[in-house]
């Protein structure tokens, strides 16, 4: 696949990028360059190889699913600018 001035000025509007006129060829080789590296990843073997979502071998830390209602109220109201009878006060938005 081969991306030429126009398919690189279309891209570039799509992106709501500027691309002055003189820009376009130097754009759409970089496009091209792109396009070259993953023509190359689709040559690489990857069967039997398991997909992952970084690059060291981790496991995310567990914890026992408990429900709470957090204890804290008094520490959070104690943030707000206005609390009244244990919850936050707004002002009124609608009359």
């Amino acid at each position: 696949m081969s991306i030429d001035e126009s398919t690189a000025a279309r891209v570039a509007k799509l992106a709501r990028i500027r691309v002055e006129e003189e820009a376009l060829p130097a754009l759409a080789g970089e496009f091209n360059t792109i396009l070259g590296f993953i023509e190359q990843l689709n040559e690489v073997d990857v069967e039997g190889v398991e997909p992952m979502t970084g690059v060291t071998p981790m496991r995310l830390k567990r914890r026992e699913d408990v429900v709470t209602d957090g204890n804290q109220q008094d520490k959070i109201l104690s943030n707000a600018p206005d609390a009244r009878e244990g919850f936050f006060a707004v002002p009124r938005v609608v009359e």
